[in-house]
């Protein structure tokens, strides 16, 4: 089968290896020259502009975003618009808010053009372990571009079965038609979400072990552990074992102490979604809103906030402030 790729950064770029590796023809474009010689040396085809992309799909075409959520895919999304032609699927692969989607797929109809939203998670091993896809929109366009989606996806051998689960289904192959437009970014927006809760708990968890050391804790009690043998006994039978563990053990390996990281955490933008829905749905999640706030604070040394704070406690007590990375609240 045929795909068009827009973006070929490192997601598009991997998965359009993947496509090819799977017997796909694959015509790509980026703003990046580079990027697009790396997409040739795979064996695909690159096109100088987005007209030479269009140019080369044959009717009716299939093109596929990978580019950033907000302006770029809504730039990219209006240009494809004026160049595609009734019949033709735009699939937008990014991190898109789920509302955009919806208004996104009213615009291409308004032209024929279909649309879908395709939540892809996978990071740059994708290439290898393949991507779970979260797709809403256009059935009829969803049952169309299935090769592309098997291709693209883990398989039935990436999971053991599960129990007490009827066989059958996408699901099991690592993509599904999740519901109409926008309900496919809806789903990899909660599984972002819930990442970073993931991810803040593994995080807290494990300052609180190497913390059993320190000087604020009584000799006796404390204990000086090797994360790294934490991490990679965890992997080996306990409940918590995921690949986020995995990976939390390699980056342990490669850095015990992580002296090449600042602890300044960026947020995509998936995570305030998520928080919001949230909101609006009048859902309790504290533990998500918790692992946002987190990122937050991650990015600044003292908030104004804390500031307040210290100030209060020498108004009302006299309390001197504590000394970085000690002292009582």
């Amino acid at each position: 089968m045929q795909l068009g790729i827009v973006g070929l950064g490192r997601m598009g770029g991997n998965m359009a290896l993947r496509l090819l590796r799977g017997g796909h023809r694959v015509v790509g474009w980026d703003r990046a020259p580079a990027a697009i010689r790396g997409l040739e040396e795979g064996g695909g085809s690159g096109a100088a502009t987005l007209d030479a992309l269009v140019a080369a799909l044959a009717p009716p075409r299939a093109v596929w975003l990978m580019v950033p959520a907000g302006a770029p895919t809504e730039e990219a999304t209006l240009a494809l618009r004026d160049r595609l032609a009734a019949g033709d699927v735009v699939v937008d692969g990014g991190n898109t808010f789920f509302k955009d989607d919806v208004r996104r797929a009213r615009v291409l109809a308004e032209r024929g053009i279909r649309h879908l939203d395709a939540g892809t998670s996978g990071g740059v091993f994708g290439l290898e372990r393949g991507y779970c896809l979260m797709v809403g929109g256009d059935r009829d366009a969803f049952a169309r571009l299935e090769p592309i989606f098997r291709t693209l996806a883990p398989g039935r051998g990436a999971a053991a079965p599960t129990s007490g689960r009827t066989a059958g289904g996408t699901a099991e192959e690592g993509y599904l038609h999740c519901g109409p437009h926008g309900a496919g970014h809806f789903v990899k927006m909660v599984h972002n979400g819930i990442e970073y809760g993931l991810m803040q708990a593994y995080a807290e968890g494990f300052d609180i072990l190497r913390g059993a050391g320190g000087e604020g804790v009584r000799e006796e009690l404390r204990y000086d552990l090797d994360l790294r043998d934490i991490a990679e006994l965890w992997r080996r039978g306990s409940v918590v074992t995921s690949w986020l563990l995995d990976l939390s053990a390699a980056a342990l390996a490669q850095d015990p102490a992580l002296d090449g990281f600042t602890g300044a955490v960026d947020d995509s933008g998936e995570g305030r979604w998520t928080v919001a829905a949230a909101v609006e749905e009048a859902v309790p999640a504290p533990v998500l809103t918790a692992s946002l706030y987190a990122r937050f604070r991650s990015r600044k040394a003292s908030t104004f906030g804390e500031k307040l704070l210290s100030a209060m406690r020498r108004q009302f007590g006299g309390h001197a402030e504590a000394k970085r990375g000690g002292g009582d609240s």
